[in-house]
This record gives C-alpha cells, sequence and structure tokens, in this order.
C-alpha cells in the first residue's frame, strides 16, 4: 500500500542564501532541532554521533600525549569569579546566575558553567604543593552555557554548547608554551581525519584574545558566505591565574614559586563548519568517518520479484554490516526515488540500489553522495570496494574543502584594495599591520572585519600597515566573522 510521499527538499541555494540554506539542512535533514529554550537546540542522533566520535578520538589522543580526564560541578560561586578580575568582566555579559532554589534565596549567586577556569584552580591550588606534582594535565568534556545577546544561529552560535575544556599546569614557562603545538597538532589531525577540513592557524590580537590569557591562538574556517569562523583554540595564560588562585609549588630550588598555565578547547560549533562546508543544494554530506549511517541499501522491486530482491539485499546488508554502519531501506509504500532523495539529504555518503538486472549480474550499483558518480560492484567484491571508496570520497572533500580555503585567502597591500577584496571577493584578507591597537579597532568599526589571527609563520610583507602607513611588523588575516 503506497504512502503519501510528502518529500523534504531544501529550497535555498547555497550560493544565493547561505543563511537561509544552513539553517534548512540543519532542520529538514534531522541533524538539529529547536528547543523550548531560545538559542539552545537538540542534538539528533545523526549530530550527536558525529560528536562522540570528535570526542573519542581527541580523548585518546589526549591520552596518549598525558593528558587525563576529569570533571567539576557545574555551578560555580561568584566569589571564585570575581577572583580573576579580567577573566572575570569578560564574562559578566553572558554569565546565568542561580539565584533561589525553590522559595529560598541562596547566600550567594551561583553561576551556570561559562568556562571552568575559577571552579578547576581552587582545586589545583590545594592539589598541587611540589615540583613533583607537575606538569598536571586536565580536561573535561562538558556544556556550558553563554547567555549570547547576539543572534542565536543553531551550533554557530548557541546558548548552550559542547566542548571539552583542557587546563593545563606547568613548572616552567617554556613547557607551557611548548604545549601549544602538540595541542594544536591534534586538534589539526582531527580536522583533517574526521571532518575533512583544513584551517589557519594563527596568533590572536591582544584585542581578540582569550580573557585572562597572555597570548590565544587559533584556527580559523572561512565559511561559504566568505565569513571566518573560529574553530579550536589553546591559550598560554601564563601566571595570571595561578597568581589569582594562589597555584604555587616548592621547586627544585626549594623556592616557593607560582606555576604556568594553559587552557585549551574544539567546541560543537565545529559541526556548524562540517555541515557548511561539505553541504549541498540537495542537503548534507557527510565524510564517511561522521556520518551515522555509511551506507543506504535500497531494493528496487516489482511484486513479482520483491521476495527474491529482499533476499539478495539482506545477504549485502549481513556482509556489510560487519565493517560499516549500514541502514537496508525496506520500508513498504515508498517509491525508490523517495528513498533515494531522503538519504541524499542525510548526506549518507554511499547509496546501493538493488534491482533486478543486479541481481542477474550478481552486482550492485553503488552511487557516491558527493559526485552523485555511479558504478557496479560485484557482490563478492562489495566490502573491499566500499573501503576504497570511503577512502576517495573523504579525500575528494578534504581537496575540495582546502582549494575553497586557498581561493578565499587574498592578500590586500594599500586600504583601498583591502576593501575591495572585502566587498567583491570576501574571505579572509592577509595585509600588513603595525600592531596598534588603534588601528585595528578602526578598520573593524570602518569594515566589520576584525583580525581573526596573525599567522605564526610570517613571510616577507609591505613595509607599511594598511591602515595607517607606519612601519608595519607583522602580517595579520582579517576578516568579516561569525
Amino acid at each position: 500500500m503506497a504512502v503519501d510521499e510528502k518529500v523534504e527538499r531544501i529550497e535555498a541555494r547555497k550560493s544565493e542564501n547561505f543563511s537561509e540554506w544552513y539553517t534548512q539542512v540543519l532542520i529538514r535533514t534531522g541533524f538539529v532541532d529547536y528547543s523550548e529554550v531560545s538559542g539552545c537546540i537538540v542534538f539528533k542522533p545523526p549530530a550527536y554521533f558525529a560528536w562522540q566520535t570528535i570526542m573519542n578520538a581527541i580523548d585518546a589522543e589526549f591520552k596518549e600525549v598525558g593528558i587525563e580526564d576529569t570533571y567539576f560541578p557545574l555551578l560555580i560561586p561568584e566569589k571564585l569569579l570575581a577572583k580573576e578580575s579580567e577573566h572575570f568582566e569578560g564574562f559578566i555579559p553572558e554569565v546565568a546566575w542561580v539565584t533561589e532554589t525553590g522559595k529560598t534565596k541562596l547566600d550567594e549567586r551561583l553561576a551556570i558553567r561559562p568556562t571552568s577556569e575559577t571552579i578547576m584552580y581552587r582545586s589545583f591550588s590545594k592539589w598541587i604543593r611540589s615540583w613533583r606534582d607537575l606538569p598536571l594535565r586536565y580536561n573535561q568534556w562538558n556544556n556550558v552555557l553563554r547567555w549570547e545577546f547576539k543572534h542565536p544561529t543553531p551550533l554557530i552560535r548557541s546558548r548552550e554548547f559542547l566542548w571539552n575544556e583542557g587546563h593545563s599546569v606547568f613548572a616552567t614557562e617554556e613547557e607551557a608554551i611548548a604545549e601549544r603545538d602538540q595541542v594544536i597538532g591534534i586538534y589539526l589531525k582531527i580536522l583533517k581525519e574526521y571532518f575533512a577540513v583544513p584551517g589557519i592557524v594563527g596568533r590572536k590580537s591582544n584585542n581578540e584574545k582569550f580573557a585572562g590569557a597572555v597570548a590565544s591562538y587559533s584556527v580559523e574556517h572561512v565559511m561559504p558566505d566568505g565569513w571566518a569562523l573560529q574553530g579550536p583554540d589553546h591559550h598560554y595564560d601564563g601566571r595570571n591565574f595561578s597568581e589569582a588562585f594562589d597555584i604555587k609549588f616548592l621547586d627544585k630550588e626549594g623556592k616557593m614559586v607560582y606555576a604556568y598555565q594553559n587552557t585549551f578547547a574544539i567546541s560543537s560549533r565545529e559541526l556548524a563548519v562540517l555541515v557548511a562546508t561539505h553541504g549541498d543544494d540537495r542537503g548534507l554530506v557527510m565524510p564517511p568517518k561522521l556520518a551515522y549511517v555509511q551506507i543506504v541499501i535500497v531494493p528496487i522491486y516489482k511484486k513479482d520479484n520483491k521476495d527474491r530482491i529482499d533476499l539478495f539485499a539482506k545477504k549485502v546488508y549481513e556482509q556489510l554490516k560487519k565493517h560499516f554502519r549500514v541502514k537496508l531501506d525496506d520500508r513498504d509504500g515508498y517509491s525508490p526515488g523517495y528513498k533515494y532523495n531522503d538519504w541524499e539529504m542525510k548526506g549518507v555518503p554511499v547509496r546501493l540500489e538493488i534491482g533486478e538486472k543486479d541481481i542477474a549480474n550478481d552486482s550492485v550499483m553503488s552511487v557516491r553522495r558527493d559526485t552523485g558518480e555511479k558504478a557496479p560492484i560485484k557482490a563478492s567484491e562489495v566490502e573491499h570496494e566500499i573501503r576504497s571508496m570511503m577512502t576517495a570520497i573523504h579525500n575528494n572533500l578534504y581537496n575540495k574543502a582546502a582549494e575553497f580555503l586557498k581561493s578565499h585567502v587574498h592578500r590586500a597591500h594599500t586600504y583601498d584594495d583591502f576593501k575591495m577584496i572585502l566587498e567583491e571577493k570576501k574571505g579572509i584578507i592577509t595585509a600588513p599591520w603595525c600592531e596598534g591597537r588603534e588601528c585595528e579597532v578602526r578598520i573593524k568599526e570602518e569594515t566589520g572585519a576584525k583580525i581573526t589571527n596573525i599567522p605564526v609563520e610570517q613571510g616577507k610583507f609591505a613595509d607599511r600597515c594598511i591602515y595607517c602607513g607606519k612601519k608595519a611588523t607583522c602580517e595579520a588575516n582579517f576578516a568579516r566573522s561569525y
């Protein structure tokens, strides 16, 4: 019996209206959904599976280098937030407070975790006594709440989001600084091997660095509309927090000294990069490692051959499910065309079609989601061929993303060029800068572009600052940014 096939489609075009396209893809494909709390979303199984996969992959890398998992409370007493003034002031506008329980007013307000430095470091000050207690390298996977006043956008700017919080303590400045490349290296590896996306690494300007940090480093992405989006980051905090929270220890010379600290994170915002980078006008396009369903099998039959085709399809399913995440779509009443559209929207990397001719040839017809390429595969070779296909899909997605990023990084030598590129070409603009805060602020006020980061590797650059004309001391990356 046929059912009412209401075909869900992505109506907005990615190249014409990215914002509307992005929202339609997230909601209509069942990746996430809105909740009853403004700015907070529901991670539906495909999105949460991707996040869990990322968590597990990063966690394994962290444990390899000695970073251990822990968990601290969700609620933070106000007195702790106030101990580090720069950090506290940076988060005041975004903090949500618990002020009463039932009908009883609390003696002290409790902040719902915007970040955990303050509550963790109170414990660190009790645990660390000697150089033998160091390094201490802890990580926790949790949710945080930041009541953004800007327009919330699912995953890109959600008020509640998921992330890792890495917090490390070292005896020497050299050890603390050395951790940056190790942690950023792990993030870049996961971005390439799981997300199939590249990024641009650099140091944040003093104006854009994390509140309380000495120096912040980030991985930056370019979205399809040419705006930048910050990815994972690592912050060298020096002794700012250790002095505020009395984290000191007896060193090898018998002196009581303050420790050096770092913080680092990757958040569920990275799922927005995944969706935006690879998705197309038909919906999601998922990299194989993060796909909730990697293969969908669609039997194509008539009444007189249904049993025979179902039996063949189930054999292929049983063969593949040992190695892949496979779905056999044997729903009655839905046409093959409806099923194709449904699974294409969800971004399943490979579709296998099985009809009468395929059975006669002891084969299946494969269709790649990323290219639409169709090819027959012998049933006896399906596992091997699909494995190769998954690698090819991942590599293709990464190469396309890398090419897009490369084509959206521009150089400007004059302020007029800078403004022209920003309006016409969009993306990231690399330009000489004097490192003056006034120039940075004026550029942002006049164009809406801020410094995303400053490349760690500085090549040759023009002598004069893009804005003021004074001597340039570095090259910086500018972009309009989410």
